[in-house]
């Protein structure tokens, strides 16, 4: 069972929400919030498995709550569920933390889906976000668009492809330095090298890269 915490500032859209998750075999919202401040509270005493965030609300924002929770509780995974698809609030939500960025209007069914796989560690993001995300790359930053990925990739030793396909599907330092069976400050080197060998400025971008190039 995936535990849930909701956190919705509009009444109508949170219990619409809650009831359709609750219709799962495998979900419970075992809690709801209307604002950041409560969402951290519900999230400290619940310890829920994953919160769904939305981003505008009063008294604290979803992206502040993002970074708190995640800060707090690694092992909480939160997932964006919101109207705003721009730029800025993709990237600060998933530089706060965020496992997934998704908007309001997509299918019942498909967020259900995505909570799974957010669950398992992979990160979920809206249709046409990921390419939208990749557009917004500053040129001196990105990826040269000359190279392929396979040719970038051939610049990667295995372990560093290794690092790479799992901060893609949301690893911390310390999940891949378990996974790999390495030192956390091995792993930090090899972040480091993907930064220069890349082109690329953080940890998101390394995130939105691997997911575009590994299936």
């Amino acid at each position: 069972m995936i535990r849930v915490l909701l956190v919705e500032d509009q009444a109508l859209i949170r219990e619409g929400i809650k009831v359709m998750l609750n219709l799962e075999s495998d979900l419970q919202v075992v809690g709801t919030a209307d604002n950041g401040e409560t969402a951290i509270e519900q999230a400290t005493v619940l310890q829920p498995d994953l919160v769904l965030m939305d981003i505008q609300m009063p008294v604290m924002d979803g992206k502040a709550a993002t970074r708190v929770i995640c800060d707090r509780f690694p092992t909480i995974k939160v997932l964006v569920l919101t109207t705003f698809d721009d730029d800025q609030n993709i990237a600060e939500a998933m530089k706060a933390g965020a496992k997934g960025y998704l908007l309001k209007d997509m299918p019942s069914e498909e967020l259900a889906q995505a909570i799974r796989f957010v669950h398992k560690g992979y990160t979920q993001m809206g249709p046409g976000l990921l390419e939208k995300m990749l557009a917004k790359v500053p040129a001196s930053t990105s990826v040269s668009q000359e190279k392929t990925p396979s040719q970038d990739l051939s610049t990667l030793t295995n372990r560093e492809q290794d690092v790479l396909r799992l901060i893609g599907i949301g690893a911390t330092n310390r999940e891949i330095a378990e996974k790999l069976y390495i030192s956390e400050g091995t792993v930090k080197t090899h972040v480091t090298h993907l930064f220069n060998r890349l082109n690329l400025k953080n940890r998101s971008q390394l995130a939105i890269y691997a997911n575009s190039i590994f299936e």
